[in-house]
């Protein structure tokens, strides 16, 4: 079982370089957590250098701009990663005839790569990077479309990997949803970022360019989301410290309390190993 920590001081000592997620750790898509950026403004005090790494389907500076908006600290951190970033090299490398599901705020995924959005009949492969209204529609709504899409074998490359996130006290719908039933639908998915290497190599190297090297063993990674940060880390060989007050609260929390043989039980299910634990990040 992971230990439970009472406060990011508690560890800091064990590390030189945190890749921070985003949303749902330092934000729940309406307002920060303030004790969060708290936090690792004052890891950064102490030396550490920290890296932002988010599957926001938005390049960083979009979402510096969106999380400052929110509350959140600009001195919380060194760098910012995002899907969105690592996703621009696998459509540049991708046709160029694009079929776009996405709202309108997405569309600087696209700057500059020379993309041309066209009809489905026409398109030659298909870029997600989340639903085009998430507060009205359903995973199922597009069925059809990715029906249509499959059966013409066009590779999928999804900006997102996030199956769910939390809005105020709401789950919504992302890419990754879309992307698990295109894959059902037998389509092919390209994703680069969490729970993939692309991200984590890339988040990795911006944390080299401030600080110079350091050991693996010396990078924590602070994450909500079982399918993407916990998993995607411990891949890469990296210490976890898992938010547990994130979008896989209702397991475990009853009354605003952990249960922490529930806890224990749902890691051991999703064979999920992190080093420490706590609620939120303070």
């Amino acid at each position: 079982m992971a230990q439970r920590i009472q406060s990011f001081r508690d560890i800091a000592a064990h590390y030189d370089v945190v890749l921070c997620d985003v949303w749902g750790v330092l934000h729940n898509g309406v307002e920060a957590f303030a004790y969060a950026s708290e936090a690792l403004a004052e890891a950064r005090a102490a030396g550490l250098t920290v890296v932002l790494i988010t599957n926001s389907p938005r390049p960083h500076p979009g979402v510096k701009v969106q999380i400052r908006g929110l509350g959140v600290l600009d001195g919380a951190y060194d760098r910012i990663v995002t899907s969105g970033d690592v996703t621009r090299a696998l459509i540049e490398e991708a046709p160029k005839k694009i079929w776009f599901i996405g709202a309108d705020k997405d569309h600087p995924l696209l700057d500059d790569l020379g993309t041309e959005q066209v009809g489905l009949d026409e398109a030659e492969v298909v870029v997600c990077a989340g639903l085009r209204d998430d507060e009205v529609e359903a995973i199922e709504d597009y069925r059809e479309e990715l029906t249509a899409l499959a059966a013409r074998k066009l590779p999928f490359i999804c900006a997102n990997p996030d199956l769910v996130v939390e809005r105020g006290h709401k789950l919504i719908p992302c890419a990754g949803a879309i992307a698990q039933l295109y894959e059902e639908l037998g389509g092919a998915t390209r994703i680069a970022g969490k729970p993939h290497r692309p991200i984590y190599e890339k988040s990795l190297a911006e944390a080299r360019a401030v600080r110079g090297d350091f050991d693996l063993s010396r990078v924590i990674a602070i994450g909500d989301g079982m399918p993407t940060d916990v998993r995607g880390a411990e891949a890469f060989g990296l210490d976890v410290l898992y938010i547990s007050g994130g979008i896989h609260a209702q397991h475990y929390v009853e009354g605003g309390r952990t249960d922490e043989g529930k806890l224990a039980a749902f890691l051991a299910e999703e064979n999920a190993h992190p080093k420490w634990w706590i609620p939120r990040l303070q």
